[in-house]
Formats: C-alpha cells, sequence, structure tokens
C-alpha cells in the first residue's frame, strides 16, 4: 500500500502553496502521475469564553466563492511552534489572547492531493490583547453561544472541515 516516488516536478510556487508533479510506482509496479500540493500547514482554533460562548469569523473565501464561517485560524510561519501560531491568530483574527491552549490533535483536510496539516486547539481563559491582522484578510467576528454554533452545523450553515471537526470534537469533551 505504498507508492514510491520516481520524480518530482515543481511547477508552481505560490505564498501559501507549492504545486509539485510526481511520478511514482504503485504496489503493483505500475507508474502514474500525482499532482501535489505542498503546503506548509496550519493552525485552527475553538475559542470559548467564561460563558461557552464560541468565536467564530465570517470571511469571504476565493476557493469556494462564498463568505463562511469559521473557527479562527492561519498559516504557520516557517519554524513556528503550532501553539505559538495558534495564541497569534487567535489575537490577530479575534483580539483575544488565550490563557490555556489545549492541543485537540489535528487533521489532513484533503489528504488525496494536498501535504497540508491542521493542528486543532482549544482556547480559554480569553482576555482582550488585539494585534493587527494580515492586510488581505477581512474578518467579522461572532461571538454565537457554542449550541448554537452545533445548531449550524446541523443546518448546513458551518461546512469548512476544520470548523465542523472542531466544533465537534469539543461538543465531545463537554459532553454535548
Amino acid at each position: 500500500m505504498h507508492e514510491t516516488i520516481l520524480t518530482t516536478k515543481t511547477v508552481y510556487q505560490g505564498r501559501v502553496v507549492t504545486l509539485d508533479v510526481r511520478r511514482v510506482r504503485l504496489p503493483d509496479g505500475q507508474e502514474q502521475q500525482r499532482e501535489v500540493v505542498r503546503h506548509q500547514g496550519a493552525v485552527a482554533l475553538v475559542a470559548l469564553d467564561e460563558q461557552q460562548n464560541v468565536l467564530l469569523v465570517r470571511q469571504y473565501r476565493s476557493g469556494a466563492q462564498q463568505t463562511m464561517l469559521e473557527i479562527p485560524a492561519g498559516l504557520l510561519e516557517p519554524g513556528e511552534a503550532p501553539e505559538v501560531c495558534a495564541a497569534r491568530e487567535l489575537q490577530e483574527e479575534t483580539g483575544f489572547k488565550p490563557a490555556r491552549l489545549e492541543h485537540l490533535g489535528g487533521l489532513h483536510p484533503t489528504p488525496g492531493y494536498t501535504t497540508e496539516y491542521i493542528h486543532l486547539y482549544l482556547a480559554t481563559g480569553l482576555s482582550e490583547a488585539r494585534l493587527t491582522g494580515d492586510a488581505d484578510e477581512f474578518i467579522e467576528l461572532l461571538r454565537l453561544p457554542f449550541a448554537e454554533a452545533l445548531a449550524l452545523i446541523e443546518r448546513g450553515a458551518i461546512t469548512d472541515g476544520k470548523t465542523l471537526v472542531g466544533l465537534l470534537r469539543v461538543a465531545r469533551r463537554l459532553g454535548l
């Protein structure tokens, strides 16, 4: 069940992703071409305040061509520890700093064609501490009761994968 990489050719290198075309040998000896999007990885946080409200962000996503409701998230900088990135991204996107970060595992959002791995965290003990966000991000902050966020999943209003996984993992921890 293993593929052997025979050759790799980088056909595009951008700010966020690199596209490689690989020639691979399959377990049965056949050769195939694979297109792989290399990605530096990311973090995403379920941020809960003292009243069990969750902080969500609404922003336009070019790939989906729509405005989406998501948990705060962001890209890892080269060599940056995921927990450092998580705290920074939460401050940039929501204006809140976590006193506690609990690692919830992570996910490969689309392992068929990308190396992306997203580290998930639960952020609690929130206090106001804004950092300047990215110049190309236009984000609206929402604070909703956690149960209402779960209801949005059930209604199909939240479709972002990292948000679904993060909220559902925290729901299990809370016994919901």
